[in-house]
């Protein structure tokens, strides 16, 4: 049995209709175009965020130079000259709810300011200004420690803070002074 005339040439317009490619060239560029965006809104993404970490970088690297430049001041000192004059100690926060604080003044090492010795030029909070511009507190503390066998060492801890929000810490220094090498 022959195939109708007209199933014949529904089937033909089918096929047609099937091969004929008008408008997939638009779909394929739209397609090709939303590819293309995502991938640039991910390297603007990328650089963003790759510029915040340098800049924290940068902060960090500043503040630990700073902390290493006071430490180096003491270092500088005569072993007696190590401490701070008790009377410029900051009674407020941040400086008294850090963990280097104390409050006991025998495990401070009080001095008085320079005049009397031994004596220090030192001071316990400092405002500086970093190579980056920026400016950062910068809080010492001189504290006794007991070490093996009884002996006793200053700790000098040097905390670099934020100039605006004093809650971030970006450095912390520590060295240990001992009578025996130091005079």
């Amino acid at each position: 049995m022959p195939i109708p005339r007209s199933v014949t040439r529904l089937r033909d317009r089918l096929w047609r209709r099937a091969r004929d490619e008008r408008g997939v060239g638009l779909i394929e560029l739209l397609a090709a175009m939303v590819v293309l965006a995502v991938g640039i809104l991910a390297l603007f993404a990328m650089f963003e965020s790759g510029v915040r970490h340098l800049t924290r970088a940068s902060t960090i690297t500043t503040a630990g130079a700073l902390a290493d430049k006071e430490m180096e001041g003491y270092r500088a000192i005569k072993y007696a000259s190590i401490g701070l004059p008790e009377a410029l100690l900051p009674t407020t926060p941040p400086y008294t709810t850090d963990t280097a604080y104390s409050a006991d003044a025998p495990t401070r090492v009080d001095l008085v300011a320079c005049g009397t010795a031994p004596c220090t030029t030192k001071v316990p909070v400092q405002t500086l200004t970093g190579a980056d511009g920026m400016s950062y507190r910068v809080d010492t503390y001189v504290t006794w420690q007991t070490v093996g066998a009884g002996r006793q060492v200053k700790l000098v801890t040097v905390v670099v803070r934020d100039g605006t929000d004093t809650s971030k810490v970006w450095a912390r220094a520590a060295s240990a002074f001992d009578r025996s090498t130091g005079e």
